[in-house]
């Protein structure tokens, strides 16, 4: 899944700054797009046959006191009329607004099985990244499961494998901010895989590449064909010669 949905709390965010610049070379490669209906509307090709997963929380940003005040800023009859594949929402376990952000989950969990359509519950920890380990994920994932998601996006982190095998739903990873190295991404993406997750949901550390078509395609070896590291750093420098376009470069945010 290629994450693009940054803008809702980030703004313009580095090489994000004209998302169908970005979103367009990508798309071919993509099983999935995650993105709020803003950018779905402008930015998407509407003759895309990419499943659509819809952001529908927001209502914080990274100026304001917390990024964990969230609502939920999209009706289910838009998300109807737009053809999505699934709706997502965040959730913030722990903080002052857990309450409030798990019983958006229900309601919207209540919404899509009236509706027909999955929810993708994300495991949101604000600015206070230090949270990412296998105690607390595995609390939200499960917490997350037991509400209704059908799916969960989370971080990857030590032990891991607790975390899936306490969550009887599907786990995607969050490719989190640009890592330094491509090869960081490649053994990110590996080890969440090899340890049980279906899939990754990565933006920045695809579209913020250098070479970001190559990077999108190695991954989906790792993913689809059980690649190496090895094997996708080799695939990457390959896809790279063989003349992968690279984005628009621009000014660093």
């Amino acid at each position: 899944m290629l994450a693009v949905d940054h803008g809702y709390f980030m703004g313009p965010t580095h090489k994000l700054e004209e998302p169908r610049k970005t979103i367009e070379p990508l798309l071919p490669y993509s099983d999935a797009i995650m993105c709020t209906r803003g950018v779905l509307r402008t930015s998407v090709n509407p003759k895309s046959h990419v499943p659509i997963v819809l952001r529908v929380s927001g209502g914080a940003s990274v100026v304001g006191e917390s990024l964990t005040n969230e609502t939920i800023t999209t009706s289910f009859r838009e998300a109807v009329r737009l053809n999505v594949a699934a709706v997502a929402l965040s959730i913030f376990v722990g903080t002052p607004h857990e309450h409030q952000t798990l019983k958006n989950l229900g309601r919207l969990v209540n919404l899509g099985e009236d509706y027909g359509v999955p929810v993708l519950a994300v495991t949101a920890v604000g600015k206070e990244l230090e949270k990412r380990d296998a105690r607390y994920l595995g609390l939200a994932c499960r917490i997350a499961a037991e509400i209704g998601a059908h799916f969960v996006k989370t971080y990857y982190c030590e032990d891991f494998v607790k975390v899936v095998k306490g969550c009887p739903v599907p786990l995607v990873v969050a490719g989190g901010p640009k890592l330094e190295t491509e090869l960081d991404a490649f053994e990110l993406a590996h080890e969440a895989v090899s340890e049980g997750a279906v899939g990754v949901d990565m933006g920045r550390n695809i579209w913020q590449s250098e070479h970001p078509v190559a990077m999108i395609k190695a991954i989906r070896e790792i993913v689809h064909n059980g690649a190496s590291v090895r094997e996708a750093q080799r695939l990457y420098e390959d896809f790279k010669k063989a003349g992968s376009p690279l984005l628009a470069k621009t000014q660093t945010r």
